[in-house]
């Protein structure tokens, strides 16, 4: 299969990325590739689906990664995995002899190896420019459920389900597959229900996660929920107010630099410090031009403000509100100057153990074991038109219409976009720009 028989077979399927920012898998295709990497590092603690399903669909995932690598012309595939993710690791090896192009690299337990820019240098020693993308240095990164929808699009199935991990205070932590759109009530449910009062949903890892309300939907990119107590660590950080820390940090921050050198990109050669945006926002130092420019490099992994700062303050979220001030006005991001990678970038990485006892959330360290069959039952979805970068699916049913399960509901639009799929039996209810709701016959 060429490049673009497989890109108008990931466009027209839905396939983006299956976490993150949900990147359209059929632009990432490019002849320029030279690597390409099958990212199963679960890069934020806790998150184990990706292992599951590489360990249980390892046939179907590995061979989709050579028909993508072909594609492509890539010399080499390289499957990414953390080296105490033994059945991934296993499950691989038993088949791999079978393709002379791919090999494993085994990744070490730290956050956050599945950062892509990060998992180029580890996997390739090559280091993806400040700002610049992975096809520069010629590497593609796709993640293992990724790579299974595109085997599953390859076959004719569109994108209409998602793999969650539910975990946190439930009684029966899982991993299933549901229609994307479903309730995160109830999905939680799946899970056996809330074992304790007052709890928030938290959707993602708990270094980037964020607070969802109930009746939030299921979208590609959704990794996780985890049921956490609302005075929980993570929970009170995230909800902090930008004015009282900005207030702190005045404060507060002493200039101490351990949030600058625990940066993963700041060791890889970037130049983001934030260090000095502490010290830039909180005392209105306009003087520092680059501390400002250079937030735009920050990959909002949360290493500064969730493990590094000895004082608790939140780089991280001054940091965001930088960068988001400066796109609001226009300003983009410049070339920036790429420095040596640090000699000591092995010993400032985070060990997942011990930021995993940071958090405070050891005891949601549950096995939740994979069901990858799709649970039935949901008696209404809402499906996002953007769920992905780029633009929104352009909605292409009317409220009344009968549609079934894989039926195209939303079209992909002029440039970077995917078409979008009902993901139950039933009849369309709502229609905006925004969203559709189908309720099940």
């Amino acid at each position: 299969m060429d490049v673009a028989a497989l890109s108008k077979i990931l466009r027209e399927n839905g396939v983006v990325g299956a976490g993150g920012a949900g990147f359209p898998s059929y632009a990432k295709l490019n002849t320029r590739c030279e690597t390409v990497l099958l990212n199963c590092a679960e890069c934020e603690p806790l998150l184990r689906l990706h292992r599951q399903l590489l360990a249980k669909e390892t046939e179907d995932i590995i061979s989709a990664f050579e028909e993508v690598r072909k594609a492509v012309r890539a010399k080499e595939g390289i499957i990414c995995v953390k080296e105490h993710y033994v059945d991934a690791i296993e499950a691989v090896t038993s088949v791999i002899s079978e393709y002379k192009d791919l090999k494993i690299c085994t990744l070490p337990p730290v956050y956050p190896a599945g950062d892509e820019v990060t998992m180029i240098y580890r996997a390739t020693g090559k280091v993806v420019r400040p700002g610049g993308l992975p096809i520069e240095v010629g590497v593609i990164v796709y993640n293992v459920e990724t790579i299974y929808n595109a085997k599953r699009a390859m076959e004719g199935s569109p994108v209409t389900s998602k793999l969650v991990t539910i975990a946190g205070e439930v009684k029966n932590p899982v991993t299933v597959r549901v229609p994307i759109g479903a309730r995160l009530s109830e999905v939680i449910e799946l899970a056996g229900g809330e074992t304790a009062e007052d709890c928030v949903f938290w959707v993602g890892g708990p270094m980037m996660g964020v607070i969802a309300g109930k009746d939030a939907p299921i979208t590609k990119t959704t990794n996780s929920v985890f049921v956490l107590p609302r005075e929980s660590y993570i929970v009170n950080k995230l909800k902090t107010d930008n004015k009282v820390e900005m207030a702190r940090a005045a404060a507060c921050c002493c200039q101490c630099r351990l949030c600058t050198d625990l940066c993963p990109r700041h060791n890889l050669g970037h130049p983001i410090e934030p260090h000095k945006i502490m010290l830039a926002t909180a005392c209105n130092n306009f003087k520092d031009v680059n501390a400002f420019l250079n937030t735009f490099y920050c990959c909002a992994c949360g290493v500064c403000e969730l493990f590094a700062c000895p004082q608790g303050l939140s780089p991280r979220k001054l940091i965001q509100l930088v960068k988001g001030g400066l796109r609001a006005n226009g300003i983009k991001s410049e070339n920036a100057v790429q420095s040596a990678v640090n000699p000591e970038y092995e010993l400032r990485s985070v060990p997942i153990d011990r930021l995993i006892a940071r958090l405070g959330v050891g005891k949601y360290r549950a096995k939740a074991p994979l069901d990858n069959g799709k649970k039935t039952g949901f008696d209404e979805v809402k499906i996002l038109c953007s769920q992905h970068i780029g633009a929104p699916a352009k909605p292409s049913v009317k409220v009344g219409d009968r549609v079934n399960e894989g039926d195209v509901i939303a079209t992909a639009a002029d440039g970077l976009s995917v078409n979008i799929h009902a993901s139950i039996d039933g009849t369309v209810t709502a229609v905006t720009e925004r969203a559709i709701t189908i309720k099940a016959k």
